[in-house]
């Protein structure tokens, strides 16, 4: 049976690549692979699946980044680490370094990928908004990661009406229901402006579902969603800029 706290999981899109890290942790003694992938929505489901101690993640992957896929497995109750795969410029070389954060410079050698794991650590979210700040293809998430019991749930950010905090956590509410995310609102704004506008000072909302913005019982105005029943309080302070962005889509 195969060790949990000595297994690797392998994500690269290219099957050359994958095949050499596959052949270099074989070779280290204490070291073994748990599994292969393209994707980092497979990683993902894989790293619910076998619950490997470290995750060889390639940065540049279509569909979605190391960097996101690195943000959204930080967010599990006991997240692997993560030792990102590169052929990145000096730029962002310094960004790594900043933060802490293990890499391994293409073509990777077997001496520095026993050192990576060996000192392989789980990444904090802090250092992860960092690192996508250095990676312009990262910075915007294409999805959001809810945890439903303990596995991790990918919602497309298209899908999403609108985030909504209260108190500790926040309910994403998309087209196929709801969750509760812990971020933080203020964030979830910044990372996603302009396709998404803080309405209230409880409520980010995509621009594109809104249906109509109309006045509610008491004076005020509400923004509707289309096809959902919410009609959501927009606050006073952000209604020109609510009717700004509406007007210029």
């Amino acid at each position: 049976m195969i060790d949990p706290q000595l297994t690797v999981l392998i994500v690269d899109d290219e099957p050359p690549a994958r095949e050499r890290l596959e052949r270099l942790v074989g070779e280290l003694r204490e070291w073994q692979v748990a599994g292969l992938c393209a994707t980092g929505r497979d990683a993902i489901g894989m790293v619910n699946r076998l619950s490997p101690s470290v995750v060889l993640l390639d940065i540049r992957m279509p569909g979605m980044s190391g960097v996101e896929t690195a943000r959204h497995l930080a967010t599990l109750p006991a997240p692997p680490a993560v030792v990102f795969t590169t052929a990145y410029d000096e730029y962002a070389m310094e960004a790594f370094d900043a933060q802490a954060v293990g890499y391994l410079l293409k073509p990777v050698r077997k001496e520095r990928l026993e050192q990576a794991l060996t000192h392989a650590a789980r990444l904090s979210a802090s250092q992860l908004r960092e690192v996508s700040r250095a990676e312009q293809h990262a910075a915007q998430r294409q999805h959001i990661a809810a945890r439903v019991r303990e596995e991790l749930r990918l919602i497309p950010v298209k899908d999403i009406l609108y985030f909504r905090a209260d108190q500790k956590y926040v309910t994403v509410r998309h087209t196929n229901g709801e969750n509760l995310i812990d971020e933080s609102l203020k964030l979830l704004a910044e990372e996603f402006s302009p396709e998404f506008l803080r309405i209230h000072r409880s409520l980010l909302v995509a621009v594109a579902h809104i249906e109509v913005l109309e006045k509610d019982s008491e004076g005020g105005h509400c923004a509707r969603i289309r096809d959902h029943a919410a009609r959501l309080p927009v606050s006073r302070r952000q209604l020109s800029e609510l009717k700004r962005s509406l007007s210029a889509r």
